[in-house]
């Protein structure tokens, strides 16, 4: 059903892309598109428009790393955003901490042993009775303004382990358990027909998941910002992207970790946080310029060609202190890390 909506929709996405800017395919130095990670089905009818697009009119391509593209996006509305510079990507697919010490080149601190942020925003929402028409996380985000933070003491996630790794499954599980045991109807009541009693418990129930699942960003970005001090002493900002970072609250609390470390917050508008083309197109001039590209394909590349997608892809090499037990690339490896990749054309 994704494959099918893609397909459907590629060809007047890309053309209305290119009217709304006023050029056509001839105007274009190079076509940049998502090779990886994400679901195969959808990323090979990407790779499939942009190749039929740079075959066609002799443009080279750039394959995009989806989290590059999110750390890098920053760079496109703050220009003073040099490299190193410590990155968190909050989405409901990822949870990940980088280093970015330079184009292409990233060490990963810590990412999800199971789910990320944004999935737990979304199901809690979903389970309590919120319109998410709009993304759950919004609707929870509005809810939970009006609950008790402290109402119900929900666990801290991973305290036991001194790493910068994040686990919400067991999280989910306590906002699941607590709608249960206070016997809360949320199926088939939505939150405008509740009684104020009703709303009241279910806001307290938001506010309290909310304030733990941002605690444990918290944690985790302090101890991120430790160890990416201790490696590049250099660095002056934390960038912060990816559909969650547009969390009112998630950029307060994490600006109160970037101050109390000297460090400047940077975060792109929320309309560059969610999933955007505007973020893949930046990294393919980035990468363009610095001379990372592929030749246009060959004129009688067959429609039926197994292109080089990479779903399971990661962005750099787990930093030592930061490697998980429970989760190793080791075992969820399926593709080199983007900086393994870079480094090793370098050294040819």
């Amino acid at each position: 059903m994704a494959e099918e909506a893609h397909s459907l929709a590629i060809d007047q996405v890309v053309q209305k892309a290119l009217d709304d800017a006023h050029v056509s395919e001839s105007d274009l130095s190079a076509v940049a598109v998502t090779v990886g990670p994400g679901l195969s089905l959808c990323l090979r009818v990407g790779v499939h428009k942009a190749r039929t697009i740079a075959k066609a009119f002799g443009l080279p391509i750039v394959g995009v790393h989806h989290m590059e593209a999110h750390a890098l996006v920053s760079r496109l509305v703050n220009k003073g955003l040099d490299f190193p510079f410590l990155a968190l990507l909050i989405s409901g697919g990822h949870n990940l901490l980088i280093l970015a010490h330079n184009l292409g080149d990233y060490v990963q601190l810590g990412t999800t042993v199971d789910d990320a942020i944004g999935e737990a925003y979304d199901k809690s929402a979903r389970w309590l009775g919120l319109d998410i028409r709009k993304g759950g996380g919004p609707a929870l985000e509005e809810l939970a303004l009006e609950g008790d933070p402290n109402a119900i003491k929900f666990r801290v996630p991973m305290r036991q382990h001194k790493d910068c790794n994040f686990s919400y499954a067991g999280l989910k599980t306590q906002v699941r358990l607590a709608i249960e045991s206070r016997n809360l109807c949320t199926d088939g009541i939505p939150i405008s027909s509740a009684t104020a009693e009703d709303r009241q418990l279910r806001a307290d129930i938001a506010a309290s998941f909310q304030r733990v699942a941002v605690l444990h960003l918290e944690e985790r970005c302090q101890r991120a910002v430790e160890w990416a001090l201790k490696m590049k002493p250099s660095i002056n900002n934390f960038v912060v992207s990816g559909g969650v970072a547009s969390n009112q609250y998630v950029r307060t609390r994490l600006n109160y970790i970037a101050e109390k470390n000297g460090l400047q917050l940077v975060s792109p508008p929320p309309s560059l946080c969610t999933d955007n083309g505007v973020m893949i197109a930046w990294t393919g001039i980035e990468h363009f310029v610095a001379g990372r590209f592929d030749d246009p394909p060959a004129a009688d590349e067959p429609d039926d060609m197994q292109y080089d997608l990479r779903p399971r892809w990661p962005l750099g090499e787990e930093y030592s202190e930061g490697r998980s037990v429970s989760r190793s690339m080791k075992t969820a490896r399926i593709h080199p890390s983007l900086t393994s990749m870079i480094q090793g054309s370098l050294h040819k």
